[in-house]
């Protein structure tokens, strides 16, 4: 019995190390399918139609065929370069010098935006400004704004940075209203300002995440709104809030988590305004009960805040209206000068069908080009070695050497037509 026993002892050590293995392969399994490791790097994927401006673009924009690679740990990670930016916004983040502009709408309310001179003189020695609108809930003052305002100032262009509507703390609101997903009555107000003080500027259109929808919106509301401007950037919109709500209760990529996160920061905005868009005679003018106020207190999505609050503010008779009417997709076939459309593949709020809207446009539309990413999230980009990110990221170089390229174009057309119009007076 004694053998036997000395016999089998020194097989438990080899046992449990197996089964520490064992476990340390599944963690590092895990680690890999959830920082996504072994997903390549490559360019990104680019939709357009062959034409004279797209060939120009392609040799003008190193950043669209060379490939894009994210820090190596974490940044094939959608989530974690969605987080990032949520939580940290940019590392090292400049703080550009701006004057906050006052602009009182016709409804009473008071817009802002915020205005940055340029730093250098621009490539083309030409007067250019970049008409900015930020995502959700945001304004100038946040980081990846910030940053990228300080790089466009650096490559000569003027900013004009919209707020939302409600979204600085420490600006009241002066109307029973706030912003909402597709309106674009502050950023038309923004965009005339620019015009009628600088008359010989040249405008560039940007807007990130919901400010996407609102540009691309705005522009093809009405073909006077793109009279001087030379092209339009979005980047990382939905294109639909109409499709994109059905997704938006889904819990594949946590898009559900993410909803619940986002209402929770709309809920905290509404109510720090509760005087200005409760009082009793802006509840019976917007046909606002207490029971709506009730609801709004335990919404856990973007849907029903929008259902019970937002849509109401525009006079929408139901949620399916006002996605419908706000959405930009209506209106990008309406928009005739350059554009590119920018979203990451692995967006954990941008559903993969929500991208044949782009795709399906870039197909048909000389003046549009989708870019898609691999990686990126939701208006991450970040690029870096191993575990840091760099203050700059992608999509801030990108959109400026796009914008740079449009420029150039432009001038070549030009200085083109003008040297027509010589030769045909010498004639």
């Amino acid at each position: 019995f004694k053998m036997s026993t000395m016999l089998e002892t020194p097989e438990l050590p080899a046992v449990f190390d197996g089964v520490k293995l064992a476990a340390v392969a599944a963690v590092l399994y895990v680690i890999v399918r959830c920082l996504n490791l072994k997903s390549p790097t490559a360019p990104p994927d680019l939709i357009y139609q062959d034409s004279a401006l797209s060939r120009f673009l392609l040799k003008s924009c190193p950043l669209l065929t060379k490939e894009y690679i994210p820090p190596m740990i974490w940044g094939k990670s959608g989530h974690i370069q969605t987080a990032l930016y949520g939580k940290m916004g940019r590392v090292r983040s400049p703080h550009p010098y701006g004057l906050r502009k006052y602009l009182t709408m016709s409804d009473g309310a008071t817009s802002t935006f915020d205005l940055f001179e340029p730093l250098t003189e621009h490539c083309i020695r030409e007067d250019v400004t970049m008409v900015i609108c930020p995502g959700i809930a945001n304004h100038s003052e946040k980081q990846y704004i910030r940053t990228f305002v300080d790089y466009a100032q650096k490559n000569g262009y003027r900013c004009a940075v919209l707020n939302h509507l409600g979204a600085l703390p420490n600006i009241e609101l002066t109307s029973p209203r706030m912003f909402t997903y597709g309106c674009t009555w502050e950023f038309g107000a923004m965009v005339n300002y620019i015009k009628k003080t600088y008359p010989q500027t040249q405008l560039v259109v940007v807007g990130f995440s919901l400010g996407g929808n609102i540009v691309c919106k705005y522009l093809g509301e009405t073909q006077a709104n793109q009279e001087r401007v030379l092209c339009c950037v979005s980047v990382c919109q939905g294109y639909s809030a109409l499709r994109a709500q059905e997704t938006f209760m889904q819990w594949d990529q946590c898009r559900r988590f993410y909803n619940f996160l986002m209402a929770d920061n709309m809920k905290k905005i509404i109510l720090s305004h509760r005087q200005a868009l409760f009082g009793d005679s802006v509840k019976q003018s917007h046909n606002l009960a207490d029971s709506d106020l009730s609801r709004l207190y335990t919404a856990t999505s973007l849907m029903q805040i929008d259902d019970t609050i937002m849509r109401k503010f525009h006079g929408y008779s139901s949620l399916k209206e006002y996605y419908e009417e706000e959405s930009c997709l209506h209106y990008l076939h309406r928009i005739y000068v350059p554009l590119m459309l920018v979203n990451a593949a692995d967006d954990p709020l941008v559903h993969d069908s929500l991208l044949s809207i782009p795709r399906a446009l870039s197909e048909k539309r000389e003046n549009v080009m989708f870019v898609l990413p691999l990686h990126g999230g939701h208006l991450g980009f970040f690029e870096g070695a191993v575990l840091f990110p760099e203050p700059l990221t992608w999509m801030d170089k990108l959109v400026v050497q796009y914008t740079n390229a449009i420029c150039q174009w432009e001038r070549n057309k030009s200085q083109c037509s003008d040297t027509e119009q010589s030769a045909s007076g010498q004639e």
